[in-house]
């Protein structure tokens, strides 16, 4: 059953982009992992793309990644004035080689504000960055937010196998908080692949937020915000398995003296610091979140253009039969907040 429609003024923090093609690498060797693009068959009348990584499809994906007047003229139905952008995650390539990751992501970078610059103000971009090497991150991340106008950035759940919580990963979180961008941790590569047993697809609808709850999972056992206490960081899928996971890490916390003392403050505490996209496609797990996490911190989150996406973010808030504040902070009024002055949003 379609929800009712709504053509409030809310913001996406969760929408991706895709470019048309991409550039030749210019190493003497195509590292594996490589993206590209040809040609597919229109559809519904759009154009369509095949989306190559390493030689090998990955995904077909349509115009909606990259026309910004497309992208604009869906948004109204969906009850969105503004959505934040940011690369299909599988395109941050922390499993190349440093100077053709640096290639390549300076190239989304520029794709990225040049959809924004396109769109006049109603899309903002969150940058990637080459997280394989901390040092060469913080420097992209610096001419992202300073030279192209990003207001954020996107980082995967895991860099190579290591959790966002990591202590290696923490001298970047620092730059993020010194230059206030925020963060929008999504799922990449996730663990427990082995486990599926299915089509390729359970990828996206059961790994991903796996992964990027343990990812939030260790933003909390790692210390991360008690080392950096301004810094505003949000993960994708409605923060994934953590909801389930938390009450056990609460218990945890109180029976293992491990744990206390490694964490000084109540993991649910910290957990209600971070910020949760509302992506989840049901009613009742967002009536979860809302008791877990609290509704200060709640972003709406689409996944367009993908198939997999929510259709009516505004709509699936506003049946929840809040109050009007409340319903205005999940909308819009967390989003702005969660991007702070860089976002350009009052």
């Amino acid at each position: 059953m379609s929800l009712m429609r709504c053509t409030c003024g809310g913001i996406d923090v969760h929408a991706h982009v895709v470019p048309a093609h991409f550039p030749a690498c210019l190493n003497a060797v195509v590292p594996p992992g490589w993206p590209s693009t040809t040609d597919a068959p229109p559809q519904g009348g759009l154009c369509h793309r095949h989306v190559l990584v390493g030689g090998q499809h990955y995904r077909t994906v349509n115009e909606r990644c990259w026309s910004a007047p497309r992208r604009l003229a869906e948004l109204p139905a969906m009850g969105l004035a503004h959505q934040v952008v940011s690369p299909m995650p599988e395109l941050l390539s922390y499993w190349l080689p440093l100077a053709p990751a640096r290639q390549l992501i300076r190239y989304l970078n520029d794709t990225t504000a040049g959809l924004c610059a396109e769109s006049g103000g109603v899309l903002k971009g969150l940058a990637a960055v080459p997280l394989q090497d901390v040092d060469a991150a913080i420097d992209e991340l610096r001419h992202a937010i300073d030279h192209l106008g990003l207001v954020g950035v996107e980082v995967g759940s895991n860099v190579n196998g290591v959790p966002v919580g990591h202590p290696s990963l923490r001298p970047f979180f620092e730059a993020c908080e010194a230059m206030d961008v925020p963060v929008f941790v999504h799922a990449l590569k996730p663990a427990g692949m082995d486990r599926l047993v299915g089509p390729a697809p359970l990828q996206q609808v059961l790994a991903y937020p796996t992964d990027v709850g343990l990812a939030a999972a260790s933003v909390i056992t790692g210390g991360l915000l008690q080392a950096c206490p301004r810094l505003r960081i949000a993960f994708s899928h409605g923060g994934g398995t953590l909801a389930s996971l938390l009450p056990r890490l609460q218990q945890g916390w109180h029976t293992f003296p491990a744990l206390r003392d490694q964490l000084p403050e109540a993991p649910r505490d910290t957990a209600r610091s971070l910020f949760y996209d509302t992506l989840v496609f049901d009613q009742p797990t967002l009536d979860h979140l809302l008791a877990t996490f609290g509704d200060s911190q709640l972003l709406l989150g689409t996944d367009y253009p993908f198939n997999f996406q929510e259709a009516e973010p505004v709509a699936r808030v506003q049946a929840l039969g809040l109050s009007a504040s409340r319903t205005e902070a999940l909308v819009a009024g967390n989003a702005r907040r969660f991007l702070g002055p860089r976002g350009g949003l009052g």
